[in-house]
């Protein structure tokens, strides 16, 4: 029986009567997938582009204020005149200097390197206006690359030269591996000769440093000596007498009192790293230098690291007795276990989705439905191939987020088809009808699912940038899976579903075509369309009811935790160690190697790796970067597994807090975080003009976040006072022996910290000669005013003759923003507290200290909660251009005012089940919920829009608007619980997920809430919005009857 006739093409029957194309197409979505899928570049994260650049200045000498007033604040003026800038920070320390210029999130690759361009540009302009010795600024906006691989390279036997060299060597066969970006040494010890003389024996001699400077760098000068021009060549001449080696410098001549001394008879000589040093890495407590390899652009991580693997294996083979290399971090595994661990949540998700229809739809149409996954799949992957998308946590998790949306068109197409068929129609009609009946809903209820994700896709913010690519990934496994239900469903429908279904579904006919059957006279659809018709008899009720759990669901938010981005499931601690301020470099090293001889003793740490003096190598896509410091280090240490990670985790907490072990340390245990880096979860920044005002405001700030329950480890950034020594010149007498400030200044500094006055060539190896006083001399601060000056006649005299040497106290960092002084009071959580959360709670208490605020004085959040709002305004900025997006395709599919802003009125219903399943589960929401909030809000409307449409079509066919709304709920219910349970049940085994979780538990709530408002409640706003009014008695009894 043939119940339709086609108007206008149709693209089903279309597929249907060109079979041989069809199959070509399914073939070529089959294989081109899957040669796709097996080609895509796999990461761990998406490609990111961090939106920090920073610049260090060195000006030997000068005070912390001096760096702040007289370097620092001119280059923060001209940062500032950037466009698209979110902040400067800067600090200020004894003698050097640093700045961070942030931009605004959203930026493109281009547009941040114009931008770091245009910096470098302003601060070369006004580099003349910088003080005389300033060294730098020297920039780095590497911040995007992540390093694949670290190697701990230790060689015990070898001395610090021999080490430096053979990293060297390493470095160069490295770079040679396919997909490899960038190679890096970290950890390198700065090789010098040093020349160490006793200024006592210097003047008994009478000779002055100024007079050990003079030869050594006018030895080593490279100077043109000429060239000769013969009859057929040029002929340049060399003069020798570079310094080379240790012995050469040894033999440089000195001459003192008529007579000519080699340098190493007044001085000892000797071949050292630099001390103190400025940065260290020790590997299980040895010395180490470590090799960081980076992915080149678009590369596949999977790749590279099978292709250093095998590199690693053959120089292992090659190293040196006593010479160890060992790999300390591994993305590719972790990529990979990262990928099977997302490819093992997706088939279990496939399997759910499968057996749903195999279950409700009987195995030929659950077969059929099933087929349009991998079709998806394929053509999404060809997809991503095709324009360079690849696989990572992102893009996986949104292919999840899809598979409980892809086979919804499947399942309502396939539906279409089935019902018409058991009504007697012919496979080409009922698959001309499904397209015809469903089509144009389907797409325009795709592209508001769709539209719902532009806020991510478009935010202009770091999590937007990060998340971003859910949006792309959805965005086209939806509209793919709209090609597949109108192509490729139709005709594996004709292919699979039996042509007499009518007669297998009428157990009271033999002869399918005597009586045409109602598949939904049956007692289920029968008990469902008493509820429906009840529903809209008392639709007051129903609505008034919803909006009540709506207001309720409102409040209950309240109770949920806030978050910004989860913890990540790696195995590795960050122990962050800090010294006061004004420690130095050899104590905070002491501390590090205490520490290090606990963890030996933990059965749970598999291996740590000590940074001291700045942070690891960004090995990890949230981390950040902790500039130059020689009072902090920080502990990379590696576990078996979050259950061990924990235990090491609880242990070393209890040492910190415990402060009997480490007094002079605080100590701070992390994970790792997924999304944009954070830092501290909770900081409030205190600023204002005067440093000692800030101080005390601060005193208050940390006294009150102190008494929270919910904190831990409440801390300031700094505070703390150091001492100095100031030198108090008597001018008349310096002048009347012929000398300067600056000549007293460059003797205390070559006694004291010594100066570079030459460089010896080794290779291609530069190492500075650096000249300074004996240890015994420089390192007794009691022996200062003992140091001799040497006068324009060649007397010595005593520094404490001409001047006086007072003891002070001065600061030892001076952190800005915005060019206002900062003092920032930050803290940990307590577990089970989330950052946003605790810092709405703990600002309330801070209110009275807010209101006595002098002016000019202020307290800003930041941490968490500050990064969280950034991501919330930017997803909120795109939010009036979807919601237009959504109502031109609502307006495009139902063209009337009151049914879109019906169906708009569904949208954000979802919450009403969103709520009690977050605190059910205790989970927070944050911004991986808030995209299952956002997807959830898509498919409510794509079901409402669809069961308008339906109305309406059974109107048009003549029914009351009564029967209509009924009728059309009834013959709209299996396709919504079906495609609604697919989802939910696919979200089961994304819920245990860390990562996304908090989404899957979103969807799940909201969906089965918004399943039954659908059902319910969009019937009964259709028929108290157009007024539907109830039929007669005599018209009940009749609908009642079964026909």
């Amino acid at each position: 029986m043939s119940g339709f006739k086609a108007s206008g093409f149709n693209l089903s029957i279309w597929a249907v009567k060109h079979r041989a194309i069809v199959i070509f197409l399914m073939l070529a979505s089959l294989f081109g997938g899957l040669y796709s899928f097996t080609h895509l570049g796999r990461q761990e994260d998406p490609n990111f582009n961090p939106v920090i650049m920073t610049a260090v200045v060195a000006w030997p000498g000068a005070t912390t204020q001096d760096v702040q007033d007289q370097v620092l604040n001119r280059l923060e003026q001209a940062m500032q005149e950037l466009t698209g800038v979110d902040a400067v920070r800067s600090f200020a320390r004894q003698g050097y200097g640093g700045l961070t210029l942030v931009m605004k999130g959203g930026m493109s690759g281009k547009q941040l390197e114009e931008s770091w361009y245009q910096a470098r540009k302003k601060i070369n302009d006004i580099r003349h206006q910088l003080p005389a010795g300033v060294q730098g600024p020297f920039f780095n906006d590497e911040y995007a690359d992540v390093y694949t691989a670290l190697f701990a390279l230790q060689a015990p036997e070898l001395s610090v030269q021999e080490l430096n060299d053979y990293s060297s060597q390493l470095k160069k066969q490295l770079q040679s591996v396919a997909q490899v970006g960038a190679v890096d040494i970290f950890g390198k010890q700065a090789e010098q000769v040093e020349v160490a003389f006793s200024s006592r024996r210097l003047a008994a001699l009478g000779l002055t440093p100024q007079q050990i400077f003079a030869a050594l760098s006018q030895q080593n000068q490279l100077t043109p000596s000429g060239s000769v021009d013969t009859d057929s060549d040029r002929v340049f001449v060399r003069v020798d007498g570079s310094l080379r080696t240790v012995e050469d410098v040894a033999n440089v001549s000195v001459s003192a009192g008529g007579r000519l001394l080699k340098l190493s008879d007044i001085a000892e000589i000797s071949y050292k790293t630099a001390d103190p040093a400025d940065f260290k890495i020790r590997y299980q407590g040895a010395p180490t230098v470590v090799i960081g390899i980076t992915l080149q652009k678009h590369g596949d991580i999977l790749a590279l690291g099978q292709a250093l693997e095998q590199r690693m294996t053959q120089v292992k083979a090659e190293l040196p007795l006593g010479v160890t290399l060992t790999q300390i971090a591994d993305q590719s595994t972790v990529v990979k276990q990262s990928v099977w661990e997302f490819e093992k949540v997706f088939l279990e998700a496939l399997a759910i989705v499968l057996l749903v229809c195999f279950v409700a739809l009987g195995w030929r149409t659950g077969l059929i439905v099933a087929a349009s996954v991998p079709l998806v799949l394929g053509l999404v992957a060809m997809v991503m191939y095709s324009v360079g998308w690849q696989l990572d946590r992102i893009s996986l998790g949104a292919l999840i987020i899809a598979l409980g949306l892809l086979v919804d068109d499947a399942i309502i197409a396939v539906e279409m088809m089935v019902v018409k068929l058991e009504e007697g129609w012919d496979q080409v009609s009922a698959a001309g009808y499904a397209y015809t009946s469903t089509a144009f809903p389907m797409l325009t209820g795709t592209m508001i699912t769709v539209a719902g994700f532009l806020p991510v896709g478009f935010a202009k913010s770091t999590s937007g940038e990060y998340a971003g690519g859910i949006f792309w990934v959805v965005g086209t496994a939806l509209v793919v899976s709209w090609l597949v239900a109108v192509i490729f469903i139709p005709y594996l429908g004709t292919l699979m579903l039996p042509k007499n279904l009518a007669a297998s579904s009428d157990d009271h006919t033999k002869n399918s075509h005597a009586k045409q059957h109602d598949p939904y006279d049956r007692p289920l659809y029968r008990r469902f369309r008493g509820l429906v018709a009840w529903a809209i008899r008392f639709r007051v009720v129903v609505l008034a009811a919803t909006v009540g759990l709506f207001v309720l669901a409102i409040v209950g938010m309240g109770l949920v935790q806030q978050q910004f981005f989860p913890t990540a499931s790696r195995p590795e601690l960050l122990v962050e160690l800090r010294m006061k301020e004004g420690a130095a470099f050899a104590a905070t090293e002491a501390e590090v190697k205490r520490l290090e001889q606990l963890l030996k003793q933990d059965a749970d740490v598999k291996y740590f790796t000590s940074y001291i003096g700045q942070s690891s190598p960004r090995f990890f896509l949230s981390l950040s970067p902790e500039l130059p410091n020689p009072n902090y280090a920080q502990i990379v240490v590696m576990t078996d597994s979050m259950v061990e990670r924990e235990a090491v985790r609880g242990r070393l907490m209890r040492i910190f807090d415990d402060n009997l072990q480490f007094p002079a340390v605080r100590g701070r245990v992390s994970r790792l975080e997924f999304g944009p880096p954070v830092g501290f979860p909770v900081q409030f920044r205190v600023m204002g003009p005067d440093v000692d005002q800030i101080r005390l405001i601060a005193e208050q700030v940390r006294a009150e976040l102190h008494k929270s329950p919910l904190l831990r480890d409440t801390q300031l950034e700094w505070n703390e006072q150091v001492r100095s020594l100031n030198i108090r010149i008597d001018q008349d007498k310096v002048r009347l022996l012929g000398l300067s400030s600056t000549d007293v200044a460059n003797t205390v500094q070559a006694v004291l910290s010594g100066a570079p006055v030459s460089q010896i060539r080794r290779g291609e190896e530069l190492v500075s000669v650096v000249v300074r006083a004996t240890p015994d001399e420089r390192q007794q601060l009691d022996q200062l005013d003992g140091i001799n000056l040497f006068s324009a006649s060649g007397a010595v005299v005593p520094l404490s003759q001409v001047a006086t040497i007072e003891p002070s106290f001065e600061e030892p960092v001076l952190w800005r923003r915005n060019r206002d002084v900062v003092l920032t009071v930050r803290a940990d959580v307590v577990d089970g507290v989330q950052g946003p959360y605790a810092s709405q709670q703990v600002l309330p208490t801070l209110q009275p200290i807010i209101d006595r605020l002098p002016v000019g004085y202020r307290i800003e959040m930041g941490g968490a909660i500050e990064e969280s709002n950034k991501a919330n305004v930017a997803i909120a900025q795109v939010f009036p251009v979807m919601l237009l997006v959504m109502l031109f395709f609502l307006m495009l599919q139902v063209q009337s005012f009151a049914r879109m802003g019906l169906v708009l009125l569904t949208a954000p219903l979802g919450i009403i089940g969103v709520v009690p399943a977050l605190l059910l589960f205790n989970t927070p929401f944050g911004f991986v919920a808030l995209l299952g909030v956002i997807t959830l809000s898509g498919m409510i409307m794509r079901n409402s829009v669809i069961l308008v449409v339906q109305i309406d079509q059974e109107i048009s066919e003549g029914r009351t608007p009564w029967d209509a709304v009924i009728e059309a709920t009834v013959r709209r219910a299996r396709p919504v619980i079906l495609t609604a349970a697919a989802a939910v049940l696919a979200m089961v085994p994304l819920s245990s997920s860390v990562f996304w979780g908090p989404m899957a538990i979103a969807i799940m709530g909201g969906l089965l809430v918004a399943t039954g408002l659908t059902l319910l409640f969009v019937p009964a706003l259709y028929a108290l919005w157009f007024r539907v009014k109830p039929p007669t008695s005599a018209t009940i009894a009749a609908t009642e009857q079964p026909t």
